[in-house]
């Protein structure tokens, strides 16, 4: 078997295990981008581009982030006859909170058409917490299709497979994943099917980071998805939104709690043995906390303010109250650093510490396109 029948024979598989004998809508197949604000108010197209995802903006870690080039990059994509998809960056690891934090915003603000896609970036910021995160993720698509959208997932396989659930997605959400995998960082404008990353339920492939046009994100439509919007409206049901957490006696820290003052908590550490603790608050109003650490006997509670992470201590571990504390009580927090070498670059300095190189850039208040140097300190985490 040749190498260019070999492909298209692989492609064709593709396509028929997941599409079956459905209906063939114009976009299967279709290579199109993705684009961000390193791309420009225009953005940057190859072209044989179809279509687009832009990026709106997003929640890292409870912090949002708009994409100021959002809405002129999606004028730019139409004007060039694309069809134009939303996504966001999902920064949430397993908070519902911060999820619906975002959501709320963000969803308000989505201009590109009723059913088309707007997708969760989930790439970086996940918890240890496997089921917490994946419930995270669903309940954003639930909200995106109760806004009368296209829910998607976006990531890498291996991040995915190590910290996501994602036959619970599909479950849910049918042929929903956009997952990412390339062969190299060589210049591709079409995908090599040989590298396709073999899974159930994908309906776009991240096939490069580096298109046709160089320093670009390139995709293919392997289900017609990308007509969603256009030539065709999604048809699966909208399950409703799984409710955030909001109970005072939350014994589940698998997801985000909300404590009141002078609430009695039920602590569980990761051993599974419960202590009681009273968690008496010096503020009137709740308190969000994402995490519940032990530390030298001493109960301690994280939480996101505007000056940053703070701790707060609820009581000692299996002893008595602390009493009333303020949440203004701080426990260090140490971060990790890394000293630039010769022939460094943001994306494998980010590779050798497993985050995404737009995160390690933001964390240094930096875009992928400044320069670094050698000698210079860069703060990973």
């Amino acid at each position: 078997m040749n190498k260019q029948f070999k492909a298209l024979a692989i492609a064709g598989a593709i396509f028929m295990a997941f599409a079956g004998a459905g209906t063939a809508y114009a976009a299967k197949g279709d290579v199109g981008n993705d684009l961000a604000r390193y791309q420009g108010y225009n953005g940057v197209y190859a072209t044989n581009d179809k279509f687009s995802l832009v990026q709106i903006g997003g929640t890292y870690g409870g912090t949002l982030i708009n994409q100021d080039t959002y809405a002129s990059q999606v004028a730019a994509a139409k004007s060039r006859g694309l069809r134009v998809h939303t996504y966001i960056w999902y920064g949430v690891g397993a908070s519902l909170v911060n999820a619906k934090a975002g959501l709320d915003y963000y969803l308000p603000r989505v201009i590109t058409p009723k059913g088309s896609i707007v997708a969760l970036d989930y790439e970086d910021g996940a918890s240890s917490d496997v089921a917490a995160n994946t419930d995270a993720i669903i309940y954003g698509m639930q909200r995106i299709a109760q806004a009368g959208y296209t829910p998607v997932y976006y990531s890498y396989k291996p991040y995915t497979l190590a910290h996501v659930d994602y036959k619970r997605i599909l479950k849910s959400f049918p042929n929903s994943l956009w997952i990412a995998a390339y062969p190299d960082y060589q210049v591709r404008g079409v995908p090599d099917y040989n590298w396709f990353p073999v899974m159930p339920g994908v309906a776009i492939w991240q096939f490069t980071s580096t298109h046709a046009a160089g320093g670009l994100d390139g995709n293919v439509d392997l289900l017609g998805i990308t007509d969603n919007g256009y030539t065709k409206q999604p048809t699966q049901s909208v399950k409703p939104a799984m409710p955030v957490a909001q109970s005072n006696n939350d014994s589940d820290y698998s997801q985000t709690a909300v404590f009141r003052p002078s609430t009695t908590v039920n602590v569980r550490t990761g051993m599974g043995t419960g202590y009681q603790i009273t968690g008496t608050l010096s503020q009137g109003d709740a308190i969000i906390y994402n995490h519940v650490y032990i530390r030298n006997s001493i109960v301690w509670a994280q939480y996101e303010s505007y000056t940053g992470t703070r701790y707060a201590a609820l009581g000692v571990m299996g002893g008595e109250s602390y009493g009333s504390r303020s949440t203004n009580y701080s426990a260090p927090v140490t971060h990790t650093y890394y000293t630039v070498r010769s022939g460094d670059s943001w994306w494998a300095i980010a590779n050798k510490y497993g985050i995404s190189m737009y995160t390690l850039a933001a964390n240094n208040g930096k875009s992928i396109n400044t320069t670094i140097y050698p000698g210079q300190s860069l703060m990973i985490r």
